[in-house]
């Protein structure tokens, strides 16, 4: 099938709109003036059916930055509510995100959303726009992530404009074009969930089934079987993020995919000094977002996700068939922990290169006793995991050794480590191989997007591109490139980032 190159030529389908208008309000996006083509994502681009040169098309940077829209196009913002810092928050919706509609192409469906559009009905004291700082850092994210094998929302593109935002300074607005196959929030449930009626939840909720979760509505309990499919997506998911070292800063309900994508890229990070109880987001005084706790979180929402669900499980609303839908509910939460630990346990005896070794007391105390290691040293989690396949390599070589505050118990650790190692009856060479295939090189690290970011806001966006080149191939050795994989440099301990945006 050839690629298109015009807007219209793509196949537009209904999607989400045909929900009707109690799910959203049609409303055009705010135009903005002098917009440039910051950067682009052509793997994007292809997974839409569109020809790679859309980037250098004015039609197509008029319609991203929401200059220009025409038909089929219909944009429409989304309405939903959520929980926000573990307190109800009422009604919320898409406050600077407008839809333009959903695509098909091979068979996959795809939502295109721009997000920093302007203001609509759900932006409340806001202004509906995104700065070219949190734009850059969620462009950037969605791609490394989804590099990096973690699902994710994706970025087509980001337009950039000498309009000038107020934040805590003045700044100057972007906008992010996001794709998924859908951006409902379990917030979108939680919003219906709260309405007198619950027809339009399980209006909603059978849409969800029959587009995203099929298998569902061949069950004889399909929305708690759907249930349970979205409580061991989200925990695979927070098992990655885990393992991977990403810390998401701001996990309300809202902010959680009924698809258990990544999403919604605010005051993130990836873990530079390993620190269990690290806190990516400034503004989150009391931790409750911290990196130990996104399990918990993950949980907590899931609990409000299932209470939304209940009358739908239930089928009625007499008491015995609601105690019932609780009770079953209650049982697939339980699960939650186990699946989770199932997941991350496999992911870190993969990054450790222990692949095929069956799981038992001796392997999970190794890895509990590593992450209590790593945090106790403040080793920098990405390239200790990365110099570790030259570890298993070469065992003299110092370079792990000279990451620890404490070599002693480095070496009581690698001791116990070597041991397991040799079970495998395996060349060294072979298990350091198929360790740098899950342990990435480049990562986005604060640093490296603050460069971006400086340099983007001074109009030169090469830095941007770069580093989006670097990061689709995270695990590759690029030697021309060694310097984006090195340990931060002393001033990025003071970078910090909240929810401004």
């Amino acid at each position: 099938m050839p690629v298109k190159h015009s807007f219209q030529d793509l196949q537009w389908t209904q999607g989400f709109i045909s929900l009707g208008p109690h799910f959203f309000t049609e409303l055009n996006p705010t135009p903005l003036s002098s917009v440039r083509m910051v950067a682009n994502s052509p793997s994007v681009a292809e997974l839409l059916g569109l020809s790679a040169s859309f980037a250098t098309d004015t039609e197509w940077l008029n319609i991203l930055s929401g200059n220009h829209i025409e038909e089929p196009l219909k944009p429409i913002a989304t309405v939903y509510s959520g929980h926000q810092f573990g307190v109800w928050a009422g009604q919320l919706g898409d406050g600077r995100a407008i839809m333009l509609g959903e695509v098909e192409h091979r068979g996959s469906f795809w939502e295109i959303q721009l997000k920093g559009a302007g203001k609509t009905p759900y932006s409340r004291m806001g202004d509906g726009k995104a700065v070219l700082r949190s734009s850059i850092r969620e462009y950037l994210c969605s791609e490394a992530m989804a590099s990096l094998n973690i699902p994710t929302t994706r970025a087509l593109a980001l337009v950039a404009s000498p309009v000038q935002v107020v934040r805590e300074t003045l700044e100057t607005a972007a906008v992010v074009t996001r794709v998924a196959p859908s951006f409902i929030r379990f917030g979108h449930f939680e919003h219906f969930a709260n309405q007198p009626d619950i027809s339009l939840l399980k209006q909603l909720a059978d849409f969800v089934i029959t587009q995203y979760y099929p298998d569902s509505k061949l069950s004889l309990t399909p929305y708690l079987h759907f249930f349970g499919e979205v409580l061991k997506r989200s925990a695979q998911l927070v098992a990655q993020w885990q393992a991977i070292g990403f810390c998401h800063g701001v996990l309300n309900t809202d902010n959680m995919s009924i698809l258990a994508l990544s999403m919604d890229y605010g005051p993130y990070g990836f873990m530079d000094a390993f620190d269990m109880n690290h806190i990516c987001n400034h503004t989150d005084t009391q931790g409750r977002y911290s990196f130990s706790n996104q399990p918990q979180v993950f949980h907590w929402n899931l609990v409000r996700l299932a209470e939304s669900l209940v009358l739908l499980i239930a089928g009625d609303a007499s008491e015995e068939s609601t105690e019932r839908a609780v009770e079953e509910l209650k049982s697939s939460l339980a699960v939650f922990p186990e699946i989770y630990q199932e997941n991350y346990q496999e992911l870190m005896r993969t990054k450790l290169g222990l692949v095929n070794l069956s799981f038992d007391q001796q392997t999970s105390d190794l890895i509990k006793d590593l992450i209590t290691l790593l945090h106790d040293n403040r080793v920098d989690y990405t390239y200790f995991f990365r110099q570790l396949a030259t570890w298993v390599e070469n065992p003299t070589t110092k370079i792990i050794e000279d990451l620890m505050m404490n070599r002693l118990t480095w070496g009581n650790w690698s001791n116990r480590y070597r041991k397991l190692l040799d079970i495998l009856n395996k060349p060294n060479s072979e298990i350091a191989q198929q360790m740098r295939l899950v342990n990435p090189k480049y990562i986005l690290r604060q640093h490296l997007a603050q460069v971006a970011i400086d340099r983007s806001q001074q109009g030169d966006d090469s830095e941007v591109q770069k580093l989006q080149s670097i990061l689709s191939k995270p695990f590759d050795e690029q030697p021309e490139f060694e310097a984006y994989a090195s340990l931060p440099p002393d001033w990025a301990q003071g970078l910090e980032v909240s929810c401004s945006s």
